[in-house]
């Protein structure tokens, strides 16, 4: 029969209950209940949903409580999407792919330092408790998206926690991405609040209620640039959008929030930049390389090339992730992210020490999760739905935004030598429309079927502003820590779910880095072969909005506000300093107190000031045994201290140089390109990029 669209369902149901005399509340909850049966009954069947009749809805008996729901948004903010664009949407925001239970068990192995449910239950500030976030200071203290369908704790529930009141989806957790879900190992009998929260050995052991986990939203859904909202702490759904990339969200609190102050970790949570993740946090690389939250627009129109699969066969895929490691096509890229997000943790955990890194990895193998994973298939079969729904989503120009125009050129002749300048400048790397190869190879051809490509009226239309190949990072310049991210490596925790063309990469040769102890001696640091040192072409769509930049949000100021005045703000500053380089900071994350690190066998106090990269970027389990007794002795302090002062010591500063992975410790240097323009043309320039 026909597939109606979500708004015909509604309708259909609307009549249904008011037949039956229904309030309109209870219409609202009931159509959920609805949405949630049909969606499991589809994915039991591997069918696509099928609409029944009313009578037939009424005849069916709605289970009290199914694992394959969802999660409520208003039915017009499908807007035109077909059923499978539905299906799409509802998993990117709401599926978790079961990972409740790993968040779970991370917080139980971190004695409640990781602990969502913490973070989430507002409970009000009193004197001798742990200090919870309010409803209201969620955006300003940890970038999170409260829930519009939810409004803050007025009281304790039965269990005495102050979780939202989501009374349209008992399943939000009263921020976007985080889901709630009953605990099966809890127990009523042995519940108590206090204990759970009690400090020490004890903190978070006692089973609560519910288990908390996350979707794909938690991080990418944020607010519309075009629509923002007038208070961050209580957006409406047409504040929100489905996948900007949250770019004030400070993932590390979400990880570490209660990890005490003297913890060396703590140090490096604090100065993640916020809109960025580290992907590599979990299932540790030991290097610190978080990377920008990027937006996904035009996905349809991503280029894609050739890559050999690790089973010998050819397929054109796009390069994902920074460096272009996620390469066997977007399913699979997909899954790897709900695997990193804790789906299917019986077994992924069985592969690596999470957090500390304390052992070596083992490849996680795609054919025992088949196996194995109750959730992989589940998950496998909603991808192609949610890529359908990504494929959707198009730019937010700055034209279109409240008080957009008022930034934008007036003056043609300024925006016409702004794409000329583009076309010579950016174009060959920041476009997905590339000449044909003989035109490539003449550059003077080259150059102008680029200026005839930046001046069509259509240039902008299906294009990824990127033409998504790999460089070398010896070439780009930019803090290389993400491009020297291993996971993706061979016998590393992802290598399966890297191509082998990306595992056979040659190394992109030596990199001469600042040194922060001894500036007439820099650093030579050669990269190892085998995909690492390679940033991908990130897309410019929408860059006005984005802003800091790089891959590690790390060139610009943060105004934390994301009204088109702050963003603006940001995308003025950034872009000075992108295109005027000796503007930038030459910023170095450095601790801020004295703190003690412990890893194993690799322990130390750390002083005030110390380069966090320094330390931060060490393998415990490959640093030798030198290293780890000059580190955890008297003298380390104060050999360290002495580096925080300039003062090199001749044997601990060659042996912390030598075994860190990722040297490079100036987080805004590089990507040059375009900086010994005229100020004219750099001036022209900006103004077109903040067309885009």
């Amino acid at each position: 029969m026909k597939k109606p669209h979500l708004g015909m369902i509604a309708w259909i149901m609307a009549i249904a209950l008011l037949v039956l005399g229904c309030s309109p509340y209870e219409y609202e909850n009931t159509s959920v209940e609805r949405l949630r049966e049909l969606i499991a009954a589809a994915e039991a069947s591997n069918n696509p949903v099928e609409i029944s009749t009313p009578e037939q809805q009424n005849s069916e008996k709605t289970p009290e409580y199914d694992r394959d729901y969802l999660g409520y948004v208003p039915s017009e903010y499908y807007g035109e999407l077909t059923e499978a664009e539905q299906r799409g949407l509802q998993t990117w925001y709401f599926w978790t792919g079961g990972n409740e239970k790993f968040f779970r068990n991370l917080a139980q192995i971190t004695h409640g330092e990781a602990d969502f449910l913490s973070l989430l239950d507002a409970r009000p500030d009193q004197e001798d408790q742990t200090q919870h976030i309010q409803r209201n200071e969620r955006f300003q203290a940890v970038g999170a998206i409260n829930d519009p369908s939810c409004t803050a704790a007025t009281e304790p529930d039965e269990y005495g926690l102050w979780l939202d009141k989501c009374e349209k989806d008992p399943n939000s957790a009263g921020i976007m991405g985080a889901r709630k879900f009953p605990n099966p190992n809890f127990d009523p009998e042995k519940w108590d609040v206090a204990q759970y929260y009690a400090v020490g050995e004890t903190k978070a052991q006692i089973e609560p209620p519910y288990n908390i986990g996350i979707s794909c939203g938690v991080c990418h859904i944020a607010f519309n640039p075009l629509n923002p909202p007038n208070d961050p702490e209580n957006p409406k759904w047409e504040n929100l959008a489905s996948a900007i990339g949250n770019q004030y969200l400070k993932e590390g609190q979400l990880f570490g929030g209660n990890i005490p102050d003297y913890d060396f970790r703590k140090q490096v949570i604090n100065n993640q930049p916020p809109g960025t993740s580290d992907t590599s946090r979990i299932a540790t690389d030991h290097i610190d390389n978080p990377n920008a939250i990027n937006a996904i627009f035009n996905l349809a129109d991503r280029p894609r090339y050739e890559e050999i699969m690790n089973d010998g066969t050819t397929e054109k895929v796009p390069h994902i992730l920074k460096d272009g490691a996620d390469s066997i096509g977007i399913p699979g890229a997909s899954e790897r992210v709900y695997i990193n997000i804790g789906s299917c943790s019986d077994y992924w955990l069985t592969l690596h020490d999470p957090l500390l890194g304390r052992k070596p990895q083992k490849p996680f193998d795609i054919a025992t999760a088949n196996q194995e994973c109750e959730y992989w298939s589940k998950t496998a079969a909603r991808m192609p739905d949610a890529e359908a729904f990504l494929s959707t989503l198009k730019p937010l120009h700055l034209q279109d935004a409240p008080g957009g125009k008022a930034y934008l050129t007036q003056d043609e002749a300024v925006l016409t030598k702004g794409k000329i300048v583009f076309a010579n400048t950016c174009a060959s790397c920041h476009s997905s429309k590339q000449p044909p190869t003989e035109i490539a190879a003449d550059p003077e051809q080259a150059k102008k079927w680029y200026e005839e490509s930046v001046l069509s009226a259509d240039f902008l239309e299906h294009n990824f502003l990127s033409d998504d190949q790999r460089y070398p990072v010896t070439e780009i310049g930019t803090n290389a820590a993400r491009a020297l991210a291993t996971n993706a490596k061979e016998g590393h925790i992802w290598s399966q779910f890297s191509s082998q063309t990306y595992k056979n990469l040659p190394s992109p040769g030596t990199l001469t880095l600042a040194n922060p102890f001894q500036e007439d001696q820099p650093i030579e640091f050669e990269i190892p072969s085998g995909g690492t040192g390679y940033y991908r072409t990130p897309s410019l769509i929408s860059l006005w909005s984005s802003a800091p930049f790089f891959h590690n949000n790390e060139l610009g100021k943060y105004t934390g506000d994301p009204s088109v005045a702050g963003r603006m703000a940001a995308f003025n500053d950034a872009v000075e300093k992108l295109l005027w380089p000796e503007k930038r900071e030459q910023l170095i994350k450095r601790t801020e107190r004295e703190t003690r690190l412990e890893i194993g066998e690799l322990q130390a106090d750390v002083p005030e000031g110390t380069p966090i990269k320094l330390l931060a970027n060490l393998n415990p389990s490959e640093t030798p045994t030198i290293l780890q007794q000059k580190l955890n002795s008297e003298l380390g302090a104060k050999v360290l201290g002495s580096l925080v002062k300039f003062i090199p010591d001749e044997v601990l500063t060659p042996l912390l140089l030598k075994y860190n992975q990722a040297p490079d410790f100036i987080e805004d240097h590089g990507h040059y390109f375009g900086t010994d323009l005229p100020d004219e043309d750099k001036q022209a320039l900006s103004e077109f990029l903040k067309t885009l």
